[in-house]
């Protein structure tokens, strides 16, 4: 083991306890950025606070984007490389819902707080974080909260970041909420996709096969589970979620499908996806009703080599850290970093509870420890104990 690797190692536990030590200032920004609703292409108010902390903080070039992106640059002390690190500022729930948050000694509760308050929480709160550790890096460090990255946003914030930035990334650090333990560094094959049905005000009752939106749609689905699908490449398709109709008594004339497909191939990923929709023209032409198929949101399969030094030495700081690691392929703004061919990582902070409701809850002791992870890694990075060519 290289003296470098030693020395990082062995100051893990002194980041987790220093990190401890700012445990209120960790929990105000969270609470507050919770507070602020950030549904999918509403992350304004959101945004605005991230680059109003970041100010406040000290760091360069505080500012947005055309795409509604946060971002400021705490410089290094040469200033020859760039990491990036990012998190997400948009939630799932909607601008209506109840987004006050409850803060106990051990957890923290509150609709989108794992997903991903905490994580915008962490990423804003690093220049405190290395202040109060007296870390200073060699590289630049551009902190990013990324807007338009849950469902129909397609990862656009970062998308539209990564391909206009004039600074070269030399490594790339996603944060999400949860879980402790997660590791991404590689991206499968996916497309999501939405099909909508609806029966047309002067529908022919009598017409052979014709029905409600409902047993149209159900139709759509008994097929699509009739699709043979291989071992290899490993491949599935997800249903996510079927809406449709208004009441007991009365015929449903729409329904909505939402479903991904997901392989390690690109390709099949695509054969699937027009499989899918000869389904739908087949089911529309057989029963007159009005099919609609919808991609929302796709991601290409690749991504780091298990042996990598960046995902070498997460695994190697995780184990240190005794936080037992399970590593996943990522759908997450990972993706954006992979097609530019950016190494880059996904690394969850701390345990949650209640996923996508609205009493969402996280643990708060493991985020010191996630946070130390993180910090771990950032200055492997810093040091070039991740670039691939040592």
């Amino acid at each position: 083991m290289s003296q470098n690797l030693h020395s990082l190692l062995n100051n893990l536990s002194k980041f987790e306890k220093k990190v401890a030590e700012i445990k209120e200032t960790l929990l105000t920004n969270m609470v507050m950025i919770n507070e602020l609703p950030s549904p999918t292409f509403g992350e304004t108010e959101r945004c605005d606070f991230f680059i109003n902390r970041l100010t406040e903080y000290g760091l360069h070039n505080c500012s947005t984007d055309e795409v509604g992106n946060g971002l400021g640059l705490l410089p290094g002390t040469d200033g020859e490389r760039n990491i990036l690190v990012v998190a997400h500022l948009d939630s799932l729930f909607e601008e209506k819902t109840d987004h006050s948050v409850t803060v106990n000694p051990e957890g923290v509760t509150g609709a989108g707080i794992a997903d991903n308050a905490v994580g915008v929480a962490t990423v804003l709160s690093l220049p405190l974080i290395l202040e109060h550790l007296k870390l200073k890096l060699k590289s630049n460090l551009i902190l990013m909260g990324s807007s338009r990255s849950l469902g129909k946003g397609n990862i656009e914030g970062l998308r539209f970041f990564l391909s206009n930035t004039s600074l070269p990334i030399c490594a790339g650090l996603c944060v999400e909420g949860v879980t402790l333990g997660r590791l991404s560094y590689s991206s499968i094959g996916m497309m999501r996709c939405e099909i909508t049905c609806k029966v047309p005000e002067k529908y022919d009752w009598t017409r052979f096969e014709a029905s409600g939106s409902i047993s149209t749609i159900n139709k759509i689905i008994t097929a699509i589970l009739g699709i043979p699908l291989p071992k290899e490449p490993r491949t599935t398709i997800v249903l996510g979620s079927v809406m449709g109709g208004t009441s007991f008594d009365t015929v449903a004339t729409n329904a909505v499908l939402r479903f991904e497909i997901r392989s390690e191939s690109g390709k099949m990923v695509k054969r699937v996806a027009q499989r899918i929709m000869q389904i739908t023209e087949e089911v529309s032409s057989l029963t007159d009703a009005e099919i609609t198929f919808d991609i929302l949101a796709q991601r290409r399969p690749g991504g780091i080599r298990f042996a990598h030094p960046l995902a070498a030495l997460a695994r190697d700081i995780m184990k240190k850290l005794s936080i037992d690691h399970k590593i996943n392929p990522s759908m997450s703004e990972l993706s954006a970093f992979i097609d530019k061919k950016i190494p880059a990582v996904t690394l969850g902070l701390t345990y949650g509870e209640n996923m996508g409701k609205k009493d969402e809850t996280i643990q708060i002791t493991p985020i010191f420890k996630g946070i130390a992870q993180i910090l771990g890694l950032i200055v492997a990075i810093d040091k070039g104990m991740c670039d691939e060519h040592k």
